[in-house]
């Protein structure tokens, strides 16, 4: 069985009496993966754990299946950083600086000329590429950080808050951009409060809220394709009655029922109710379950608990 690409047991870490992270156990595969919660969930802190830049105070982290605390240099050497502050020299031109960070990666001086070329071309900054960064637009700048975190062809790159400050184009060029990356054969962490942007880029989800775990999985695991959504046409009272006499949960809002039935297939169970109760449909469909959904019911189950 292959290594996670990442795994961490225990892990907490504090600022003083502040609990960033508390009791954080996780295995993440490889692929893109999408770390999920509010600001101030511990997202950043746990990706500062991974690079080594912050110390774990409490547990412990395996990146690639290699101990962090056995091997970090190397590690280190194999990910790629993008933070979500400003962290480019203003007065550098994008070819100089990302060609440094590839000669810092391990490239000769020509060859990482040439990678770096070739990386911002791929981002998109090809013929922006000899101009001070300090001109640059934020869009150009996040790409601009994007190409320093990938210029060295690392195995797994650690996103903050990419699409941060970005216009909708922006955004959407960003996304694409992410969604991309195993092309090149790069696995990648994406941290973001914005629900959407993960799911548009990313096949595993990590929630934290309050610096613990609220789930982990597949982002294909956490819908709920059993729920039938009917917006209905004539007394929409009496379908919810008859569906809820056959044992399913109905939530009512004007003429539109959520249905969930674990006894069988929902979809046939609103149909007979629609005929018994002589009554029309002008939708009805599998109900999308968005990662908002998912993350606010866990969320209150977790304080229920």
């Amino acid at each position: 069985m292959d290594a996670p690409l990442i795994e961490t047991t225990g892990l907490r870490f504090a600022y003083g009496p502040i609990v960033a992270l508390d009791g954080v156990s996780i295995q993440i595969p490889d692929g893109r993966i999408g770390l999920v919660g509010a600001n101030g969930a511990g997202k950043t802190t746990l990706l500062k754990l991974l690079l080594g830049v912050l110390p774990s105070q409490t547990g412990t982290i395996s990146v690639f299946g290699i101990p962090l605390d056995r091997d970090m240099l190397g590690i280190r050497s194999q990910v790629g950083w993008m933070p979500e502050g400003a962290c480019l020299p203003p007065d550098q031109s994008a070819a100089d600086f990302i060609g440094y960070a590839a000669e810092l990666g391990g490239l000769p001086v020509r060859a990482a000329r040439q990678r770096a070329s070739d990386v911002l071309g791929i981002v998109g900054l090809h013929e922006e590429r000899f101009r001070k960064m300090g001109e640059f637009s934020t869009g150009m700048l996040q790409r601009a950080k994007l190409a320093q975190a990938i210029v060295h062809d690392p195995l797994l790159v650690l996103l903050d808050e990419p699409t941060a400050g970005l216009d909708p184009e922006g955004r959407e060029e960003m996304l694409d951009l992410i969604t991309r990356l195993d092309e090149f054969g790069i696995n990648a962490v994406v941290s973001s409060h914005v629900l959407t942007d993960i799911e548009r880029t990313c096949e595993w989800i990590v929630m934290l809220d309050g610096g613990k775990v609220l789930r982990t999985g597949p982002l294909t695991d956490l819908s709920t394709p059993d729920e039938v959504e009917v917006e209905v046409l004539g007394d929409a009272g009496t379908v919810a009655k008859l569906v809820e006499a056959a044992g399913a949960t109905v939530t009512v809002e004007g003429p539109t029922l959520t249905v969930r039935w674990e006894q069988g297939d929902a979809f046939d169970l609103v149909r007979d109710a629609l005929v018994e109760a002589d009554a029309g449909v002008k939708r009805l469909g599998a109900k999308k379950t968005t990662l908002e959904d998912v993350f606010l019911s866990t969320g209150e189950e977790a304080s229920d608990g």
